[in-house]
């Protein structure tokens, strides 16, 4: 069997990647931490890759923090090395978001702590019938707001809620993550890939520089301080890609009756 922490297959236009360290709940080590944040960074100047699914071997997408290797180890709880643990995980989340590719995550059992966040960085969350989602950072003595729990997991369900689960470290299952807009649906785990599929080929009809601007004004918008700012991110991607070869394909092909062939220029 593959050993590595991480198993990419690209299949039309499109990653699945599966963490593969299952064996391990595919616990954060430094192995999976560095295999992350390389991957998701490496997305930024790669036009071959339009989307992302992002998965798990094993009974649990992601249980965390691996708290039995050396970064957490008595003899290396030092400041510096404390921080740069931090800072190197971080460095994830930050990909998942700066990376133009959107980033459907498939949920099945635990998604703790850092596996949480994981969740809550992509895109889409669609979870199976086992999934639950607990920000555990509060439960081993530390504070419930890591690796951007504070700024996206009041984004997704309001202050209330994530006040709640960051607070308590409680954990939350699928169908309220359902009915709090945390996850999309929620569907048997055998059928998380066919979930996924469906908006895979939503997504795979669009223009591919359309939907790479989609989620960079969303990201804009999210923290815009006022309509007009958020509009004049709009304003610019829609003037920019009305010049674009895709955006003539497009009108002919509504006159045609046909789906476009867009060649993303």
């Amino acid at each position: 069997m593959n050993d590595s922490p991480l198993i990419i297959e690209h299949r039309d236009a499109v990653d699945w990647v599966t963490l593969n360290h299952g064996d391990k709940g595919n616990a954060l080590g430094e192995a999976m931490v560095t295999a992350l944040a390389e991957y998701f960074e490496s997305l930024a100047h790669n036009d071959n890759t339009r989307i992302v699914v992002l998965k798990a071997n094993g009974r649990h997408f992601c249980v965390g923090a691996d708290l039995s290797s050396t970064g957490f180890s008595e003899s290396a709880r030092t400041a510096r090395n404390v921080w740069a643990l931090q800072r190197s995980i971080a460095r994830i989340y930050k990909a998942m978001r700066r990376c133009p590719q959107p980033v459907i995550t498939l949920l099945h059992g635990a998604a703790c702590g850092g596996g949480f966040s994981l969740a809550m960085a992509s895109d889409i969350r669609i979870a199976g019938e086992s999934a639950k989602m607990n920000a555990a950072y509060i439960k081993i003595g530390l504070t419930g707001c890591d690796m951007g729990s504070s700024y996206f997991l009041p984004r997704l369900v309001g202050t209330s809620v994530a006040s709640e689960l960051l607070m308590t470290g409680r954990f939350i299952h699928a169908p309220r993550a359902l009915a709090v807009n945390l996850v999309s649906e929620v569907v048997p785990d055998a059928e998380l890939e066919t979930a996924a599929q469906s908006f895979v080929d939503d997504m795979l009809l669009t223009a591919p520089m359309g939907l790479r601007l989609t989620k960079e004004a969303l990201n804009f918008s999210v923290d815009a301080p006022s309509l007009e700012a958020a509009m004049a991110t709009e304003d610019r991607h829609q003037s920019l890609l009305a010049l674009t070869d895709d955006s003539i394909e497009a009108g002919l092909a509504f006159m045609e009756k046909r789906e476009p062939d867009y060649k993303d220029r």
